[in-house]
């Protein structure tokens, strides 16, 4: 009897063996899946970008943080600032700014999100909304259809809903008008007159 388990002991180990080698075979072939990996390729901290034509500077971008992808995107997380100079490239004519940015270079297009302010200086006329685009190739601002806005001029202040305008500011049209509130003929308040 002995003899009988001495010999099916390692005919036993012997398919343990085998088993287990089959078993890691079928493990090592089972595909791995690649994950793509879709972030930020760099990251730069306290952005200066200047954008210059026919040798004068005509747009100085600037940001906290700036991530740049693959593809030629870029996002602004930590909020953006476009300014525009006038055609000697020294004086600023209009500026836009946003918490949020990103920038479609299939598109040529900025998108700001976030408390967007767009202002332009000589004029001291401003907008503000949540949303607004900034077209490269057409050298124009615009928001969408349903977006709300608010203009300020040291006349007046317009709100309405979707806006066009130029690069500078200087000239726009608000799609969809919903109050024009005159700031010249607002009353001031009376002096006061001294009490006896």
């Amino acid at each position: 009897m002995k003899a009988w388990l001495v010999g099916t002991v390692p005919l036993g180990a012997l398919l343990m063996a085998t088993l287990l080698v089959n078993c890691q075979k079928a493990a090592d072939e089972v595909p791995v899946k690649q994950v793509l990996y879709k972030g930020p390729t760099v990251e730069t901290e306290n952005v200066l970008m200047l954008v210059s034509d026919s040798a004068r500077l005509r747009i100085r971008l600037t940001a906290p943080l700036e991530q740049q992808f693959e593809s030629g995107d870029m996002i602004y997380p930590k909020g953006v600032k476009l300014t525009f100079l006038d055609d000697e490239g020294v004086t600023v004519v209009n500026t836009i700014t946003g918490r949020y940015g990103k920038f479609d270079k299939a598109k040529n297009l900025y998108t700001m999100r976030g408390d967007v302010r767009v202002t332009n200086v000589p004029k001291q006329q401003r907008m503000n909304t949540e949303e607004a685009f900034y077209d490269k190739t057409k050298a124009s601002i615009y928001t969408q259809e349903q977006t709300e806005i608010r203009v300020t001029t040291p006349t007046e202040v317009l709100t309405g809903r979707g806006l066009t305008a130029n690069q500078d500011f200087s000239l726009y049209r608000i799609l969809n008008p919903t109050g024009v509130f005159t700031l010249q003929n607002a009353p001031t308040a009376a002096p006061a007159t001294p009490t006896r």
